[in-house]
C-alpha cells in the first residue's frame, strides 16, 4: 500500500494478537460509540468468555487493553483464563468522534479516513492512527506473545498500518493474528482470524 499516511505508521515487525471487545447495547442497535464508556451487554460477556476460551493454549505472554470498560473487562475476562495481568494503555481508548457518539453509524467513514471530514469535537483519523500505532508498537516491545484488547475503529487505523483497507468492520470478540509479511518489505502483513472454540456446555 503507497498510501503516505500507513508509510508514516509503521509497526515494529512483531506478530501479536489483537482483540475488538465484546459486544455492547450501542453495539446491537448500530451506534457510534467512541469515548462513550458503554458496558458489555450479556452477550459480549459470552463472547469476551468464548475469546478467552479460544486464546488458551496461543502462549501469550501480555495483555495490553484499552482503559474504557468494554475493552478492559473482555480483557480481564481473557486474562483470567490464561492467569495473566491486564495492563492499560490510555492510546488504546475508541477514537473520539465528537458530535457522531451515541448517533446511527452512517457512510462518512471513508471521508474520515481519507481526511475530508471530522465530525465536530472528534479526533481525525490521522491522529488516531498516530497514537494506535504508537501503543502497539509500545505493547510489542514487551514479553511476546502480545494481545492487545481495543476497539473497532482503532483497528480500522492499525489495518491501514498493517496494508489492508482500513474501512472494515470488525466482528467483536474475535481474536485476529497479525503477523508481519516474511520478505521483509513490512507492507502487507497477515492479518488472520481464529477459529473460535466450541460453544461452553449449558
Amino acid at each position: 500500500m503507497t498510501d503516505p499516511m500507513a508509510a508514516a505508521a509503521r509497526l515494529n515487525p512483531i506478530p501479536f494478537w489483537f482483540l475488538r471487545h465484546g459486544e455492547t447495547d450501542w453495539n446491537a442497535q448500530g451506534l457510534s460509540q467512541g469515548s462513550t464508556d458503554i458496558p458489555l451487554t450479556a452477550v459480549g460477556l459470552h463472547q469476551a468468555r468464548r475469546a478467552a476460551r479460544t486464546l488458551q493454549g496461543m502462549g501469550i505472554a501480555t495483555i495490553l487493553a484499552s482503559p474504557l470498560s468494554r475493552a478492559r473487562v473482555t480483557a480481564e475476562i481473557a486474562a483470567e483464563a490464561l492467569g495473566l495481568p491486564v495492563g492499560l494503555d490510555a492510546d488504546l481508548r475508541e477514537v473520539a468522534f465528537g458530535e457522531q457518539e451515541g448517533q446511527p453509524m452512517g457512510d462518512w467513514y471513508d471521508d474520515w479516513i481519507a481526511g475530508r471530514y471530522t465530525p465536530a469535537r472528534a479526533e481525525s483519523f490521522a491522529a488516531l492512527l498516530a497514537r494506535a500505532t504508537a501503543a502497539v508498537n509500545r505493547a510489542t516491545a514487551k514479553p511476546a506473545p502480545v494481545l492487545v484488547v481495543a476497539h473497532g475503529a482503532l483497528f480500522r487505523a492499525l489495518r491501514l498500518a498493517l496494508g489492508h483497507e482500513p474501512n472494515v468492520r470488525t466482528p467483536n470478540a474475535l481474536p485476529i493474528r497479525c503477523e508481519p509479511p516474511t520478505d521483509g518489505s513490512g507492507r502487507v502483513w497477515r492479518v488472520t482470524p481464529a477459529a473460535l472454540a466450541p460453544e461452553a456446555a449449558a
